[in-house]
């Protein structure tokens, strides 16, 4: 069992500031989806448990509950139990498998009546407890030689079981643990690997291989000529340049084979390799039409004619940005960047203070996956990402999203009460 804390008592208080941030962000998700659904005749009661609005008013009263709990809870279980937890989430990501509901595709859902639960969600906050807790706990001598392989797996494990269930938008999610891996040591190389990687992907998906391999075989034999005195850096490129050869033609299997057709058209549509207005197209081009519409300071709030007209689908899940975008125009959708931005930015500082390192990286990987849910859902609504759907923290309709967020976000802010 966890020893508890004696001095568990808001010692330092809770952070103010974050529960600030999180509560202007979940009203004005709520808000948001009350707008996605209200119909100007005045007929839109608030309270009408039909309307996607008000079952999203149940899970924030919910989500505000287990907030409390978590406050009130030793922080010592938090750390204690951050193995079991990730088992868990992962025997729930594997029973979804076998008994799971396909929703858009994905077979990521469970069915508890009415209600809809994506193990998906918690897990992501899981893996950051599990990582923290071992790299908290593997930085002896004796454990650095495998500290590597095992995080990996961490990480690796649910990326594979999300896979299978069809579900690439939240597999990507996952790889947001390179901001924590980069904060704790990890060398640039593998960023400018990283890089280099999306590039070639880019090139052979728009193009083909051929290109991709001329690019790699050009920067190939400049290297060579650089470093021709050199044999260590010369067998290093040798061994760079075969796996980016094997890389660059892994990327059409894994883009017929590892894609569902829909995400297949859509990445087609960003790479500007097919136009169908009305299919592949049409959801993106709605979405720019709705945020474009807004001009500088918006239609008014429950003025939206994209909105109120149901043009965006998923106006209230994926494209909800659309919606703000339209009706609060360029200057509401800043206020909502300033609120993620600062919600980040605290949380990066909090990690900075702490003197017990497994609340640092547990800060630094939850701030990932705030950065890459909150980067891909707007750079999807506004063309600069494929469409593979994941929803806006806080602010996307869904209960499943609301509490794994909530959860994830108290738990930072009880660990920093110690």
């Amino acid at each position: 069992m966890p020893k508890l804390n004696s001095h568990n008592k808001m010692s330092k208080g809770f952070d103010v500031r974050l529960i600030c941030y999180y509560l202007a962000l979940v009203f004005i998700g709520w808000i948001t989806i009350y707008s996605t659904c209200y119909i100007p005749d005045g007929s839109t009661p608030v309270f009408d448990f039909g309307q996607p609005y008000s079952r999203q008013m149940i899970w924030i009263s919910a989500a505000l509950v287990l907030a409390v709990i978590i406050l009130l809870i030793d922080s010592g279980i938090i750390q204690h139990y951050a193995y079991f937890f990730y088992l868990f989430c992962l025997l729930l990501m594997i029973l979804v498998l076998f008994v799971g509901s396909e929703i858009n595709g994905a077979k990521s859902w469970i069915k508890i009546g009415s209600f809809s639960l994506q193990p998906t969600e918690f897990m992501k906050m899981a893996t950051a407890l599990a990582l923290a807790k071992f790299m908290h706990e593997g930085k002896t001598e004796s454990q650095r030689r495998n500290v590597w392989i095992v995080q990996i797996a961490l990480i690796t494990i649910p990326v594979v079981v999300v896979m299978l269930q069809h579900d690439a938008g939240s597999a990507l999610v996952f790889a947001s643990f390179i901001i924590l891996f980069y904060r704790e040591g990890l060398s640039p190389e593998f960023l400018i690997l990283g890089i280099i990687a999306a590039v070639l992907t880019i090139i052979t998906l728009k193009l083909n291989e051929t290109y991709s391999i001329a690019l790699i075989t050009a920067v190939f034999i400049g290297f060579m000529l650089y470093n021709r005195t050199q044999k260590k850096k010369i067998r290093r490129n040798v061994i760079i340049y075969v796996a980016s050869i094997v890389f660059v033609f892994s990327v059409n299997f894994l883009y017929e084979h590892g894609l569902e057709p829909h995400q297949r058209e859509r990445i087609d549509t960003i790479l500007g390799k097919t136009s169908d207005p009305l299919g592949a197209d049409f959801n993106l081009n709605q979405s720019k039409i709705a945020i474009g519409s807004g001009g500088l300071f918006g239609k008014g709030y429950l003025k939206g004619t994209q909105t109120k007209l149901k043009f965006v689908p998923e106006q209230s899940t994926d494209f909800i940005f659309c919606a703000i975008g339209e009706e609060w125009g360029f200057f509401g959708t800043l206020v909502v960047f300033g609120l993620y931005g600062a919600l980040i930015f605290r949380i990066l500082k909090l990690s900075e203070k702490q003197r017990n390192p497994f609340v640092r990286y547990y800060g630094y990987g939850i701030a990932g996956i705030f950065i890459v849910h909150f980067f891909i859902n707007i750079g999807m609504t506004i063309g600069l990402l494929p469409i593979i759907g994941i929803p806006l923290p806080f602010i996307s309709y869904g209960g499943s999203s609301l509490w794994a967020f909530t959860m994830m976000l108290f738990c930072f802010i009880k660990l920093n009460d110690n």
